[in-house]
């Protein structure tokens, strides 16, 4: 019976979930590094103390919270919000949030990603129009789409929500 070592099966599943823990960790820690910029106090920085909330709902250490804080001071790695914007299937708008340390990359990285996906880049300001931005972008306009493109824009919210430097997408089609 090769192959069925119950340790094997172990390993497997913990590697799996600890490398989605790790990509969670990394995008709330540079969430954490790029709201502390301004004020590394949480009592000052609503910004900083929502992120920090969440990193431990998702269980980040402390002391790990603290380093991506001390970190936002040192110049070692330079990190910005970016937001993107798209069309995708349907018609559909979509709005990207991210953190990145080299814009550049980030947007060539997400450009050939729609490409994959028959979606296409927007231009900045022709997408944001359609969501109301008061905290977390909300559509203004739901869109209805059909099945088929309904599937192949929840595939690509999926490709583009595992990408290390997006934070949040958010689209105005009614699912």
């Amino acid at each position: 019976m090769a192959g069925h070592s119950h340790w094997k099966q172990i390993k497997h599943q913990k590697g799996a979930t600890d490398k989605k823990r790790s990509a969670l960790f990394a995008k709330l820690l540079k969430a954490i590094a790029v709201a502390a910029k301004e004020e590394q106090n949480p009592e000052f920085n609503p910004r900083l103390r929502t992120t920090i909330e969440k990193a431990s709902a998702a269980n980040v250490p402390r002391d790990t919270i603290q380093r991506a804080i001390e970190r936002s001071q040192g110049n070692a790695e330079i990190l910005e919000d970016v937001v993107m914007e798209a069309y995708g299937p349907g018609g559909t708008a979509i709005l990207m949030k991210g953190i990145t340390d080299n814009r550049n990359r980030t947007i060539a990285e997400i450009k050939t990603l729609l490409k994959n996906h028959n979606a296409k880049w927007a231009e900045p300001g022709s997408v944001t129009w359609v969501f109301e931005n008061e905290g977390e972008p909300k559509a203004k306009f739901p869109l209805e789409i059909s099945k088929e493109d309904s599937k192949e824009l929840n595939t690509l919210v999926d490709t583009l929500e595992e990408h290390d430097d997006i934070q949040s997408v958010y689209t105005n089609a009614k699912l």
